[in-house]
């Protein structure tokens, strides 16, 4: 009989598997991955392609032009493209990142042959149509102004611009760039950006023999490079030298707080142990920032702080929104917090629980096949291996509070911080 006034055992989390991809090469240069698991006639194909090189001139083209692509086809309307995902019960969808773009189609393994061609003729014959880009610079425009009444998107977006320049990275979209959009020009890029030696094809679910030859069959013929390679690369990333930035709103009730500096990515090997600090910090529900300026102090709602991680940088930041009359309060109690992890040692309890929370995280994110592939293509695409996740599991379990306060004043200099705010001040 269980004894209910004991709890459970508790046990640390020893070895994460991961799940691995295997490989092959279509005949027309797009690399494929393949996740084979699971009972379920289910499949989940993602195209991913490289975003073209950022062009301050025309700084909405990878957005726009991988958001517009169902839109039609030289073939099929946007109604009639919806209609055919549809009837067989599958689901697409198009995703716009800073570094890729992506179509992915969630299918049943029988209709594979119905819904293929219709992603053949999206990644081959996407036109644009004049009437759809219309509407989407209307529509685009509306979302804009919504969303700089907006203290934290403001914030977010002057932060981005200080810490990461005039690249793709800082871009805060003006309604100008969306007037500017030419419907040439994004067929322009299409032709050179959705080719398949800038494709990787990641696979994950049911995988049959027939399913890989039905993608070969329908991907491998028809789709072929243009005479003009994708160029992706990025222009260098160039902080701001102002450090603060405040946009006064006289009558605002909660000014937005975003602050932070430019830090290591996750190539470099201080970067995991750097994500621990953060986590005690401000990642997780019971951090030191939340434990202040929300439990104590009662300033806010919500406050938290992560590390961005690209391919050419990263960044470290915090951001949360407080009462007007509380802002400078809220700012000196974060440095208070700031110095305290440069001059005091983690004590082993709050670590432990840190170290917990850390691995318990990332094994409650490998729930199914597609998880695995999420994490594969977070190490593929910033040149890493597998290996970053055995390093990883092995830096949350034994990096020391030692450690920990070196890298807090390697990397934390309150007064080199980037300071922006929305709002009173």
């Amino acid at each position: 009989m269980i004894d209910r006034k004991l709890a459970p055992d508790f046990k640390a989390i020893e070895n994460i598997k991961l799940i691995k991809p295997e490989h092959t090469r279509l005949d027309n240069g797009c690399n494929v991955y393949c996740f084979n698991s699971g009972d379920q006639e289910l499949v989940r194909i993602e195209w991913i392609f490289s975003n073209l090189r950022f062009n301050a001139d025309k700084p909405l083209l990878n957005m726009a032009v991988n958001t517009m692509l169902t839109e039609g086809t030289s073939t099929l309307t946007a109604a009639q493209i919806a209609d055919q995902i549809d009837f067989y019960g599958a689901f697409l969808q198009v995703d716009y990142g800073y570094e890729n773009s992506q179509v992915t189609l969630y299918s049943l393994n029988k209709h594979l042959h119905h819904t293929l061609p219709v992603i053949m003729d999206i990644l081959t014959g996407s036109v644009f149509p004049e009437k759809e880009l219309e509407t989407f610079k209307r529509n685009q425009q509306q979302k804009l102004q919504v969303s700089l009444q907006k203290n934290d998107i403001v914030a977010r977006r002057d932060f981005n611009k200080a810490i990461y320049g005039n690249t793709i990275y800082g871009l805060g979209a003006s309604f100008d760039n969306y007037k500017s959009l030419d419907r040439n020009d994004m067929l322009a890029h299409f032709k050179q950006m959705y080719q398949p030696s800038n494709c990787s094809l990641v696979i994950a679910g049911k995988i049959e023999p027939e399913t890989l030859t039905l993608i070969k069959d329908t991907f491998d013929k028809g789709w072929t490079n243009g005479d003009t390679l994708a160029d992706t690369t990025q222009p260098e990333l160039q902080a701001a030298k102002e450090l603060f930035y405040l946009t006064e709103k006289p009558d605002a009730l909660q000014s937005a707080i975003r602050i932070g500096l430019p830090v290591i990515n996750r190539n470099h090997p201080d970067f995991q142990s750097l994500q621990v600090l953060n986590t005690v910090l401000g990642g997780y529900f019971g951090s030191r920032l939340m434990a202040n300026i929300r439990e104590d102090k009662g300033y806010t709602y919500g406050i938290g702080s992560g590390l961005s991680s690209f391919k050419q940088g990263g960044a470290f930041f915090i951001a949360t929104e407080v009462g007007a009359d509380v802002c400078k309060s809220a700012l000196t109690e974060i440095e208070k917090e700031i110095n305290l992890l440069k001059t005091e040692l983690i004590p082993d309890d709050e670590l432990s629980l840190v170290r917990n929370y850390m691995l318990g995280s990332l094994l409650g994110s490998l729930e199914n096949v597609f998880s695995h592939a999420d994490k594969f293509k977070s190490i593929y695409f910033a040149g890493l291996d597998y290996d970053y996740y055995d390093r990883y599991a092995s830096t949350v379990k034994n990096v020391t509070a030692e450690k920990l306060l070196e890298l807090a004043n390697t990397y934390f200099n309150f007064d080199q911080f980037y300071k922006v705010i929305v709002g009173k001040y």
